[in-house]
């Protein structure tokens, strides 16, 4: 078994040290969905929902939320992320939203944890804004499909 790197050899939680760390260019893509009512779905796709445009303010949400991503997951490396983007996919079949997030940088450090961070923020923001009219919203799905980048290279849920 691998040692567990957020420790030190007396078992103290630490920060792991990326110093060393070649600067890489880091690329990592995560998703998850919302089920929603057909009435919020529509309301949200037609942009009739009285609190205006839910998936814009949902956007601006996850995208700070990556932003601030080291001062809510303890131990995490701040990171001086050069891109992020999130796009939602409205899925009618199945009363969901789709969302994806990119997020990059040139660094040390992966940005995994700022991917999967936006797109938790972005569904939570959905369902903040939507939550008059459905509370019995669920958000799944939420997880990596893709990272590259660093000594690790390139990882897909696809081909793994």
């Amino acid at each position: 078994m691998n040692k567990l790197t957020h420790f030190d050899d007396t078992g103290a939680a630490h920060m792991v040290d990326v110093g060393s760390k070649a600067l890489t260019e880091r690329l990592a893509i995560a998703e998850g969905y919302i089920e929603l009512s057909h009435e919020a779905l529509d309301m949200v796709v037609l942009g009739t929902h009285k609190k205006g445009d839910v998936l814009g303010v949902a956007r601006i949400a996850g995208i700070m939320a990556s932003k601030k991503t080291s001062e809510l997951i303890p131990l995490c490396h701040s990171v001086s992320l050069s891109h992020v983007s999130i796009q939602f996919e409205p899925q009618t079949q199945q009363n969901s939203i789709h969302c994806v997030a990119k997020a990059k940088t040139v660094g040390q450090t992966g940005v995994e944890m700022e991917a999967l961070l936006a797109v938790q923020m972005a569904l939570i923001t959905i369902y903040d804004m939507c939550k008059s009219i459905d509370k019995g919203m669920i958000i799944s799905g939420v997880r990596l499909i893709e990272k590259s980048g660093g000594k690790s290279g390139v990882w897909s849920r696809i081909s793994s």
